[in-house]
């Protein structure tokens, strides 16, 4: 992670416990991410990408954004800092990595 900014983003498939745990989710704003991933390939080779469960605390975003700053998708910036709301993650992602901005 000390050289290359790294991307946190959910398992696209998981239980909620707060909806009786039964039913299937996936978050749509990771879903845009990983979109973006697939449509570039080789500029999201540039990132580390890591997914993880649904249940907090997640190990690895406490790790390296704090236990306040488990809101995901996130993307911890190499230098230090970090994104983790899904607009500062998208602007980054077009700042930081070249891909195209959203249309508004």
């Amino acid at each position: 992670m000390a050289d290359m900014d790294t991307l946190f983003v959910l398992d696209t498939d998981y239980a909620d416990p707060a909806f009786g745990g039964e039913r299937r989710f996936y978050c749509k704003d990771c879903v845009t991410v990983e979109g973006l991933l697939a449509l570039f390939p080789e500029r999201a080779g540039q990132i580390e990408v890591v997914r993880v469960g649904w249940p907090r605390p997640r190990a690895a975003v406490v790790a390296a954004l704090g236990e306040e700053n488990q809101n995901l998708p996130a993307l911890a910036f190499a230098e230090g800092g970090f994104a983790n709301d899904i607009e500062g993650v998208l602007a980054a992602l077009h700042t930081r990595h070249g891909f195209p901005e959203r249309h508004p």
